[in-house]
């Protein structure tokens, strides 16, 4: 009998070493709590975030709930699989919240006599987390191994910001520790594979937080009875003083320069709107791989003269404040909380009805514009429409104050404290 080919032999071999160390590492991060690690359990919060480094509404959203929380007398500790940047970009963390990098990936925190087992498992893909996942570029041998060791034998609340560190979770099971899922994405926008492995795995979580009453529906039909879903939105930190400027000639926008966010079509609706209006701005906040195509559709439409590209905001309040609308163009959302945080600071915003988030919010023409999703003309026609009068930006912008009065990180963190309760009862039955 003739032996496979070399390609497909090696494919088992490395799906035997797989198996092997994911079961390795799984044993090791089981071991058995101690009674010192148990005392004061219920009031140890552990996050696990890709990277509490960079910016965006996940990393907002863990940072104003464990601020919250610490202030509260948790003990809070935020693991950041990554660090690539010397200063966070929000400029500090919470108040009172430990931060703990698992790998730090600036070429000046390398050591210099890195020894060749570190750099291989570097070099290794990881076993823990989903292939398929979009995280696992952040993922290899090396922060699995540093993520074993840092839950192994911890006692608490373990709450985890995507499927990838969800499914990782629910792998791993530590039994030290509480298992609260978060979804900050709406269903179809994860790959095929991992939405299968969430019916596999995610009955292992106590619970799984999503943002909006679409996303529990969805989640709960294709989980079914598997885990027990709550929707509890994002939390709107206090924006301090900054107020809107209602008579503005400028619109904003602010996010990722990512094709999830929409900028090119925005661009576009505002060459057929800036002949019309040549006394507006669009400015247009954020870093990301999209700012050369940005900066050519710029050029293209001869818009250099009415719209900036510029880099991501540190005081968004102090930015939000020089403009009148603000406008959200993204093709899919979680539930934006850039979009939260305009409302509490009085813009008049426009939003495309995307999946998911905006309609949670927005009620068309009471406090704020929600239009057809993915159709220019119909972004047109809101931009239009609010640029052409001062009286419904003010109307608009005084309900978003009252909206977001339910958005507050007191209103917010109580629901997550009865949610924390519930996952214990619920673990411990």
């Amino acid at each position: 009998m003739s032996s496979p080919p070399e390609p497909e032999r090696r494919g088992r071999l490395d799906a035997l070493r797989r198996r092997i160390l994911r079961s390795a590492f799984t044993r090791y991060v089981r071991a058995a709590p101690r009674a010192a690690d148990r005392a004061g359990a219920e009031r140890r919060v552990t996050f696990v975030l890709m990277t509490a480094w960079g910016m965006g509404g996940t990393i907002r959203t863990v940072f104003n709930l464990a601020g919250h929380l610490a202030a509260r007398g948790y003990e809070v500790e935020i693991l950041s699989v990554g660090r690539g940047r010397d200063r966070p970009f929000f400029g500090s963390f919470p108040e009172g919240v430990k931060v703990t990098t698992l790998e730090d990936k600036r070429e000046k925190a390398r050591p210099a006599d890195e020894g060749r087992l570190r750099r291989f498992m570097r070099e290794s893909p990881s076993v823990l987390m989903h292939p398929s996942e979009r995280a696992s570029r952040g993922f290899n041998l090396w922060v699995d191994l540093q993520l074993v060791r840092a839950l192994r034998r911890r006692c608490g609340l373990l709450v985890t910001t995507r499927p990838g560190l969800n499914l990782i979770a629910a792998q791993l099971q530590p039994p030290g520790l509480v298992l609260i899922g978060q979804e900050h994405m709406h269903l179809r926008e994860h790959p095929e594979p991992v939405r299968h492995a969430m019916k596999r795995q995610y009955r292992k979580l106590a619970v799984l937080a999503v943002l909006t009453e679409r996303d529990r529906r969805r989640y709960s039909r294709h989980l079914g009875k598997r885990v027990p879903i709550v929707r509890v939105p994002n939390a709107v930190r206090d924006m301090g003083d900054a107020r809107a400027d209602l008579t503005a000639p400028t619109a904003l926008a602010a996010g990722r320069f990512a094709r999830q966010k929409g900028y090119d079509r925005l661009l576009k609706v505002w060459a057929r709107l800036a002949p019309d209006h040549p006394d507006w701005r669009l400015r247009i906040l954020g870093e990301g791989p999209q700012k050369p195509k940005l900066e050519r559709l710029v050029a293209e439409n001869d818009l250099a003269g009415s719209v900036s590209i510029e880099r991501p905001a540190r005081d968004m309040g102090a930015e939000m404040s020089k403009a009148s609308i603000f406008v959200l163009s993204s093709r899919w959302e979680g539930l934006p909380l850039v979009l939260l945080e305009a409302m509490s600071v009085g813009m008049a915003v426009v939003s495309f009805d995307c999946p998911t988030g905006p309609a949670d919010v927005i009620e068309d023409h009471v406090n704020g514009l929600l239009v057809r999703p993915r159709t220019l003309d119909a972004l047109e026609a809101g931009l239009r429409e609010m640029m052409g009068d001062e009286e419904l930006r003010r109307r608009c912008a005084a309900a978003a104050t009252e909206t977001v009065r339910d958005y507050t990180v007191e209103a917010i963190g109580a629901r997550w404290e009865q949610v924390f309760a519930d996952a214990r009862r619920r673990a411990s039955s």
